[in-house]
């Protein structure tokens, strides 16, 4: 996953850096929002060295070795880069600037979930500086379609590209860009966020470049980023109790073969002729494993990559090799078929692209139907408890009626739909008038 979104966003013109992990306290008082929206998320150094407790209280923090300014433990990387930003823009010729960076960030979660929302994950974080406004918002929704792709293209995750309300924005930004999936229990996932930061950060830190009329200006922001929580999207999108299912395009193997022999002599036949078959998949840019391990039988070897998701196994016995075929099984369906030898490789690419394409489609099928309208409270309800999915629905988009939905509801505005249609309306909840549907969920 992170080779193929690494290679997108260097088909975009980015380049990859690395920033410091430790950020000074002050830096993240500069931005009067960004503070606030991760004040009770940070992890905190005070002291940077331990010592042996004199009364034998084994390891203690060292009272004398108390820092001068706190550090915070990265939490998102704007104040530590933008900070660098200034010495490095000077004038228009330093625009645009397109960095990215693969780390792992810290926020103290309190309650926990695999995947979804950890204390400490890995990610990417996009961060440019552009010369104009118009620079700066095409650069998000630029982005954002990357992820949208990666997400439909790779992972096999039908998305719905959108804006979020003001609650619901990145600390600091002007616009927060998202795509939204929906998971096989009803439940929306916030899958990647683009933000349009503007000036807010380029003006804390004092971020200036000198235009081609050589006056100066602040310059302006974006900020994007998707973590681990896709691994989470993955198997929740498309697993099922016997363990994952991988589309073909991210699965680390993407064909097991399993030999099934008795004796040296059979043994020695099937490997020959699996050399054949591994050499012929490579060829094609297949991603195969040969498994001749001797210590575990075919049975549990079928388990094994079934519970792991590899998206096609080979099967490949004495009578396979008489007869010139092999059993041809599919994680996503289970279908087992008996395919010739001859041209198998071929059989195989199309097969990988018809699983990706048969994911894709499974899920977007499910999806579509989950996306239900609902024009009163009670309709709405019913939906949420009942059906689940999104609920499209008409909000007088007032903070305060937000809130009180989520309150009553656990439900909250997943987005605002990009090319949303217009049409009049009145909120679900208050009865004030509106001009367009909102999607509405429950989410992890």
């Amino acid at each position: 996953m992170r080779d193929a979104l690494d290679k997108m966003f260097k088909d975009t013109g980015h380049v990859n850096a690395y920033f410091p992990l430790f950020i000074p306290k002050s830096f993240l008082s500069k931005e009067a929002a960004h503070v606030e929206g991760f004040a009770k998320e940070c992890a905190v150094v005070t002291h940077y060295r331990l010592k042996n407790d004199p009364n034998g209280g084994g390891v203690i923090v060292d009272p004398d070795a108390k820092l001068e300014e706190e550090l915070i433990v990265r939490p998102t990387s704007e104040t530590i880069i933008w900070n660098t930003y200034k010495d490095w823009i000077k004038s228009y010729r330093d625009l645009p600037l397109l960095i990215n960076q693969w780390a792992n960030v810290v926020r103290w979660e309190m309650r926990t979930r695999l995947f979804l929302r950890t204390t400490e994950f890995l990610w990417q974080e996009g961060h440019t500086a552009h010369a104009t406004a118009q620079e700066a918002i095409e650069e998000t929704e630029r982005m954002l379609e990357v992820y949208a792709t990666f997400a439909e293209e790779f992972m096999a995750v039908p998305v719905v590209r959108g804006v979020k309300t003001a609650n619901e924005r990145f600390a600091g930004a002007v616009d927060t860009y998202c795509i939204e999936a929906l998971m096989q229990d009803g439940k929306a996932l916030q899958a990647g966020t683009s933000h349009f930061l503007g000036q807010n950060f380029a003006k804390a830190f004092d971020v200036k470049f000198s235009n081609k009329e050589n006056q100066l200006e602040h310059v302006w922001a974006t900020s994007w980023g998707v973590s681990t929580r896709l691994v989470g999207a993955l198997v929740m999108a498309h697993s099922d109790d016997q363990g994952l299912i991988l589309p073909p395009k991210i699965a680390p193997q993407q064909v097991v073969i399993v030999p099934i022999y008795k004796g040296d002599e059979q043994k020695a036949l099937i490997d020959a002729k699996a050399g054949e078959i591994i050499k012929e998949l490579k060829a094609s840019g297949i991603r195969v494993k040969y498994d001749d391990n001797d210590n575990n039988r075919p049975g549990w070897k079928f388990a094994e990559y079934e519970m792991k998701g590899v998206p096609v196994r080979l099967a490949l016995g004495a009578r396979d090799l008489e007869k010139n075929v092999v059993e041809v099984a599919r994680r996503d369906t289970k279908e087992k078929r008996v395919v010739a030898l001859d041209g198998i490789a071929q059989y195989v690419v199309g097969l990988l692209d018809e699983i990706q394409q048969y994911m894709f489609d499974k899920a977007k099928t499910y999806r579509d139907e989950h996306i239900t309208p609902a024009d009163t409270w009670e309709e709405f309800l019913k939906l949420l408890d009942e059906k689940g999915g999104f609920i499209s629905a008409h909000w007088d988009g007032t903070p305060e009626t937000e809130d009180a939905i989520k309150d009553k509801t656990k439900a909250t505005i997943r987005c605002i739909p990009l090319n949303n249609k217009q049409e009049e309306g009145k909120c679900i909840l208050t009865g004030n008038p509106s001009t367009q549907r909102v999607l509405f969920a429950r989410a992890y």
